[in-house]
């Protein structure tokens, strides 16, 4: 029985790798599939021969994880070099799956890249080294394919997997309704980050600014969308938390205050206008000014190629400057309301189509002989 190997280092590879993982065992029953990863992808039907920690961010938290890593590299390196494995899906997490795709091309095994390292931020310098070893890239941004295509890297553009998740949103009647939330009073919803580390750095600053909102917007409900592993003091955060539900949370707000990332392509695909804010450690934020090469750091801006939500990054983050920008998107007729929503309506037009899941599984087929 051919052996698929999916690798995944954090939450979000391991909800990704877990549709891929459930569409191949619908249209390939023979391969068998093992790998790195999280209850998601177990659920899915992967053996997991070992579980990823908590992910963290950050060059310098980063570095706890260096001898876990060095380990597992040498346990993959053994089951590769035994030939049974037929193909290996790495996705995202480039820090530790660029050196596991270079392990299993140096085996002789195709390698399939499922959400590719963000080269577009960080430099192109990694690209030579993923033609070097990447058999077949998917990547979820429009612009991707041709880049990495430029590059000698055989791409192809398979849309956002977030659509997938997106086809059964509720309206926002629906979603007031399951939140418990009054169809007439205005919602703030907040985003503080998935990670506890990200949580900690943004929740003082998110909730100030929640709160110098609701003085300028009568009746104003605020709600905070969490992990399910989130829990938070109620001195730092009096708000109420939900809980796995940021489609629900998003489409029941009026307007919101995320963490960059991926969570201000869930605002565009539900249709919330958004505030970007961001805060890291100090020697973090130095380093990535000197690499970054791109002039805005929110996902939602990155593919609108444009800043369609503001952004306050690092010393910039200020709760007073916050409210003002929440205290527009929440008035119903104030042009920057509408400046932002047609923005993400552009976004929204650029992701894609749902199946990005069956398309990365189809790949994987092909390539699995």
């Amino acid at each position: 029985m051919p052996e698929v190997v999916i690798i995944a280092g954090e939450a979000s590879g391991d909800l990704h790798a877990a549709g891929v993982a459930e569409e191949l065992k619908r249209i390939r029953p023979d391969l068998k599939l093992t790998g790195f990863g999280g209850p998601l992808m177990e659920r899915a039907g992967v053996e997991l021969f070992d579980r990823y920690e908590t992910g963290v961010m950050g060059f310098v938290e980063i570095i706890v994880h260096i001898p876990r890593h060095y380990f597992l590299l040498q346990s993959l390196r053994g089951r590769f070099e035994r030939k049974e494995v037929a193909l290996v899906i790495v996705i995202d997490y480039p820090g530790f799956n660029m050196k596991a795709a270079a392990a299993a091309s140096a085996a002789g095994i195709p390698v399939l890249y499922y959400v590719t390292p963000q080269v577009w931020a960080w430099g192109e310098n990694r690209l030579p080294k993923l033609a070097k070893i990447v058999t077949k890239a998917a990547v979820i941004l429009p612009f991707e394919e041709s880049l990495l295509r430029g590059h000698g890297i055989d791409a192809t553009f398979v849309g956002h997997p977030l659509l997938d998740r997106a086809t059964d949103m509720p309206t926002k009647k629906e979603a007031r309704a399951a939140l418990g939330l009054s169809d007439s009073v205005p919602v703030l919803a907040l985003f503080p980050g998935s990670r506890q580390q990200e949580i900690d750095r943004h929740i003082d600053d998110f909730v100030e600014s929640a709160r110098q909102t609701q003085k300028a917007v009568p009746d104003l409900e605020v709600i905070v969308s969490v992990a399910p592993t989130i829990e938070l003091d109620p001195s730092r955060c009096p708000y109420r938390l939900v809980h796995s539900a940021s489609f629900t949370v998003l489409r029941a707000a009026d307007a919101a205050l995320c963490k960059s990332g991926t969570t201000t392509l869930e605002a565009a695909i539900a249709d919330t206008p958004l505030v970007v804010a961001y805060r890291t450690s100090d020697i973090s934020y130095l380093l990535a000014k000197l690499m970054v090469t791109i002039p805005h750091i929110g996902l939602v801006n990155v593919v609108a190629g444009r800043e369609v939500a503001i952004e306050f990054v690092q010393h910039d983050l200020s709760p007073a400057k916050v409210s003002v920008e929440l205290e527009r998107l929440l008035d119903m007729s104030d042009p920057e309301r509408k400046r932002v929503l047609d923005g993400l309506a552009e976004v929204r037009a650029k992701l894609g189509t749902p199946g990005a899941a069956r398309r990365v599984a189809e790949m994987a087929s092909a390539l699995a002989q």
